[in-house]
């Protein structure tokens, strides 16, 4: 599931830092939600609670099994009808990370307008990823000043969230906003935006070689 942990007992998940962190201090056995016995279930005891709790729309435990046939893990063959099938029920379900895979899937096949719809969805729900792609697909459209809305809103949040940690003070908070105010002013003109998106035509034919 890449950067998450996925636990049948709940359908809950959580980044692999922070279960790393969770079982170095002492509860490797145990599910951070629930704290249910995670190490002494067999495969098949697991396949049974992930199949409960599918079975009771749960959008987390569909996202796992989608991301499963996505990526043939966890004993499941590479599918991506069915795995289309999966993120679309969990994305109705109201799941960002299945919005964000749709949204994926369809960037790479070309359909840009259902991939920009996902990634919408996605980012309207704080996925971040899915809101720089946003930017992605709007700057290759020409949409530069609608690109860099984007992005903004990514860097701010980073910022925010430093700042609630005690990282950063309002002054930097502060004179970042400043600084964008500025440059949105001076920065602008019709050159730069063409020459922007030369480059970013330039790198998406590399990408395809």
């Amino acid at each position: 599931m890449g950067t998450e942990q996925y636990f049948s007992c709940c359908g809950k998940t959580i980044c692999r830092g922070c279960d790393y962190s969770f079982c170095n201090s002492g509860n490797m056995e145990k599910c951070p939600f629930c704290n249910a016995d995670r190490c002494s279930k067999t495969d098949e005891e697991m396949v049974d609670e992930l199949m409960n709790r599918i079975q009771a729309n749960d959008p987390a435990s569909i996202y796992f099994l989608a991301n499963s046939y996505h990526n043939g893990l966890n004993g499941y063959q590479q599918d991506l009808t069915k795995a289309i099938e999966l993120y679309a029920k969990s994305a109705e379900l109201g799941y960002s990370m299945a919005h964000y895979f749709l949204g994926d899937i369809y960037h790479e096949g070309g359909d840009l307008k259902k991939a920009k719809i996902h990634y919408e969805a996605a980012a309207m729900a704080g996925h971040e990823f899915a809101r720089y792609n946003l930017g992605i697909l709007e700057a290759k459209s020409g949409k530069m000043e609608q690109a860099v809305k984007h992005w903004t809103i990514i860097a701010m949040n980073q910022l925010l969230l430093s700042f609630e940690k005690g990282v950063v003070g309002k002054e930097t908070i502060n004179s970042t906003l400043i600084a964008y105010n500025n440059s949105c002013t001076e920065f602008r003109s019709e050159s730069r935006d063409a020459s922007i998106r030369v480059v970013l035509e330039m790198d998406d034919s590399m990408n395809n070689i």
